[in-house]
C-alpha cells in the first residue's frame, strides 16, 4: 500500500516543523518536500529530520502544486500557517482538489467551512488538534447540552497563556465560551485574559522556562453570585508533541474518508475521536 503523501505547509514555523517531524517517523506517512510559506519568510528550504523541504512563496505555489497533481496516491495537506492566511489557504486547496487538515487558528471559520462544502474535497479542521483536550471540550458540550443553564447566576473568569508568537485568541477558549454560555454564564470572547509576555507567564503564572516558547495553559474559574460556591477547570500543555500526534491522526482519518469518496465533507477532531 502506497504511502499517503503530505504536504506541510507553514514551514520553518514551531507547530508545522513539530508535525513534520511526527510524518517523516509515520511509516504510513511520506512528507511532500515542498511547504507553502508566508512572504516574510527568508529561507528557501529547512530540514525536517534528513529530508530538506523547499519552502514556496505564494507566487510560486501555483506551479509548485501542478508539478506534484500528478503523483501516484493520495496528497493531503496540512495547514499550520497565519490566521490571515486561513481562507486564502483553504480556497486554494479547494480549487486544487487537495484535501487539508487545517489546524490554524483565526481567520472566517464560517467561511472556512462553507468554502469546503462547496468544493469536491473534504478536511478536517479543528482549532485544537490535542486528543485529550478535544475530549474534555466534547464533556463541556455534553454538559451544555444536558444541563442548559446549571451556573445560571455564576460569574465567569477565563484565562489563556501561549508563546509569544501566537498572534490570536485561543481558539480552544473561544470554544469553551459557547459551553458557559449555553450552561447559563453570559461571556464575551473580547472578556478573555489572554497573556503573551514571557516575563508574567513566567512570574506570574508559573509557565517553566523551557516552555515559554511553546505552552498552551487555560483556566476557567467559576463563581457564584454569593461567593459561596467556586468551580474550576484547568488544562496546562507544555510543548507541541500532543497537537503533533492528533495531527498524524488526523490525516489518517482523512485518508479513510476520501477512500470512501467524502466530498464537500467538513470533519473535526470530534470526528477524529470516535472514528467514524
Amino acid at each position: 500500500m502506497n504511502p499517503i503523501k503530505v504536504m506541510v505547509n507553514g514551514l520553518p514555523g514551531n507547530m508545522s516543523t513539530q508535525a513534520a517531524e511526527h510524518i517523516v517517523e509515520d511509516s504510513g506517512l511520506e512528507l511532500i518536500p515542498y511547504a507553502l510559506t508566508g512572504p516574510e519568510i527568508e529561507a528557501t528550504e529547512t530540514k525536517i529530520g534528513p529530508e530538506v523541504v523547499r519552502l514556496i512563496k505564494p507566487e510560486e505555489r501555483q506551479q509548485m502544486i501542478e508539478s506534484i497533481k500528478g503523483a501516484e496516491g493520495m496528497v493531503i495537506c496540512v495547514d499550520y500557517t497565519h490566521p490571515s492566511a486561513v481562507n486564502d489557504n483553504a480556497s486554494f486547496y479547494c480549487e486544487n482538489g487537495l484535501p487539508f487538515v487545517m489546524g490554524t487558528t483565526g481567520g472566517d471559520r464560517t467561511n472556512l467551512v462553507e468554502t469546503v462544502a462547496k468544493s469536491d474535497i473534504a478536511a478536517v479542521i479543528a482549532p485544537n488538534m490535542g486528543k485529550q483536550i478535544v475530549a474534555f471540550q466534547a464533556m463541556m458540550e455534553y454538559a451544555a447540552e444536558t444541563f442548559p443553564d446549571v451556573f445560571k447566576g455564576y460569574g465567569l473568569e477565563v484565562k489563556e497563556s501561549h508563546q509569544q508568537g501566537k498572534a490570536d485568541t485561543s481558539g480552544t477558549a473561544k470554544a469553551m465560551i459557547g459551553y458557559f454560555n449555553r450552561l447559563g454564564i453570559p461571556f464575551a470572547k473580547d472578556q478573555i485574559r489572554m497573556e503573551r509576555d514571557p516575563e508574567v507567564q513566567r512570574s506570574e503564572w508559573g509557565v517553566p522556562q523551557e516552555y515559554l516558547s511553546g505552552h498552551g495553559w487555560h483556566t476557567y474559574s467559576l463563581l457564584s453570585e454569593d461567593n459561596t460556591v467556586f468551580f474550576q477547570f484547568t488544562h496546562n500543555v507544555n510543548g507541541r508533541d500532543i497537537y503533533a500526534k492528533g495531527t498524524v491522526d488526523a490525516i489518517h482519518y482523512l485518508a479513510q474518508k476520501i477512500d470512501q469518496a467524502a466530498k464537500g465533507r467538513v470533519f473535526t477532531m470530534i470526528d477524529v475521536l470516535k472514528g467514524t
